[in-house]
């Protein structure tokens, strides 16, 4: 089954004190399974990685092992749908009207389009809004095979 891949799960995976068994499960799926992202994704999880080179979290090495591990995984980007005016102002009206970033609501516009669930970190912890804004829009949240 496809799902949608948000950056705050695949960042767990390069910081391990984020990881949880929801996400070891989710990178486990992805050896039977295929991913989309939206092509903010790739943005929002360098950012991620910078962040944490400054923070002290990792290294250059570390974040080179990293992207090149992430480009062996079978994460389909999904085309910059961002100046199709359709796509923008869904991504704008999920954002106003479910208190998201329109990062956030480019995941769950890109899961809405094609009609696939979500895998996300958000709904722990602080991140609360694109977990509960997926179910009220009637998006399942990714479960991995047990």
């Amino acid at each position: 089954m496809t799902f949608v891949l948000d950056a705050s799960l695949t960042l767990a995976w390069c910081f391990r004190d984020e990881a949880t068994p929801y996400t070891n499960a989710v990178l486990h799926a992805l050896r039977g399974t295929r991913a989309l992202v939206p092509s903010l994704w790739f943005y929002e999880v360098t950012n991620g990685l910078v962040s944490g080179l400054r923070r002290e979290r990792t290294s250059d090495r570390g974040v080179e092992t990293f992207l090149k591990s992430l480009t062996e995984l079978p994460i389909d980007m999904q085309p910059t749908a961002g100046h199709q005016s359709a796509y923008s102002a869904t991504v704008r009206r999920l954002a106003i009207e479910h208190k998201l970033s329109a990062y956030d609501a480019s995941y769950l516009a890109l899961a809405i389009e094609v009609a696939v669930p979500l895998a996300t970190l958000d709904g722990t912890g602080k991140r609360q809004g694109l977990k509960q804004a997926a179910e009220r829009c009637g998006i399942k949240l990714f479960s991995p095979a047990a």
